[in-house]
């Protein structure tokens, strides 16, 4: 049985911007963390190893990206 990404969108999405969705529930089976466009739910997926994507998400929490 293949298993399918269960996407979700953030809380932080509602205000109908640029958002992205994340199906976590396939890190443990793939060590991956599949990401796609929200408006463009049939388009590309990027599968982002768990790796990168932690150290992203730390990056963003630290402020890392925040423009000058």
């Amino acid at each position: 049985m293949t298993e399918h990404p269960q996407w979700f969108t953030s809380s932080y999405s509602a205000n109908g911007g640029n958002c992205v969705e994340l199906a976590v529930n396939l890190v443990a089976s793939r060590g991956v963390v599949p990401v796609r466009d929200s408006k463009c739910v049939g388009g590309p997926v990027v599968d982002v190893r768990t790796g990168a994507f932690s150290a992203f998400v730390a990056g963003v929490r630290a402020g890392t990206f925040d423009a000058v």
